[in-house]
């Protein structure tokens, strides 16, 4: 009976989410990301830990907790700021990071900047960033009249 409960062991911790995303800031290097990892514990949960890592090589890389969603719900909207500086908002939940020091700057407020895409999941219940539209051009100003 234990060697049948060990040979099923790692076919209950296949069903656990455990992925992760990456918006690249720079689109020629990886030395400026931010990437968001979700993690299950436990097949059973409907929660996942959902973790920030703010990397800006050389200078730091950190990880910021962003707490729990559910497993299929990680739906965050990010938004640029000048100098660095980043707002992501998960429903009515947002979070205030700059990837100067790679820090958590504050929690609340009103979402600020432009929005550069959003994590979410897909169909196949992995982790994905999809980037957002870029705004439609404006049409030409019309020509002087003589």
């Amino acid at each position: 009976m234990r060697r049948l409960l060990i040979a099923l062991l790692p076919l209950l911790l296949t069903a656990c989410a455990r992925d992760s995303a990456t918006y690249y800031v720079d689109k020629d290097s990886n030395q400026h990301t931010l990437s968001v990892r979700r993690q299950q514990d436990y097949f059973w949960s409907d929660n996942v830990r959902v973790i920030l890592v703010a990397t800006r090589q050389p200078d730091c890389q950190r990880q910021i907790p962003l707490g729990e969603m559910l497993v299929d719900e990680v739906d965050l909207e990010v938004f640029a700021q000048p100098e660095n500086r980043w707002s992501l908002r998960n429903g009515n939940q947002v979070w205030q990071v700059e990837s100067q020091t790679c820090a958590l700057v504050g929690e609340g407020g009103p979402v600020a900047g432009d929005k550069v895409g959003t994590f979410k999941v897909d169909a196949k219940n992995k982790l994905f960033f999809e980037e957002a539209a870029a705004p439609a051009a404006l049409p030409p100003a019309p020509a002087p009249a003589n």
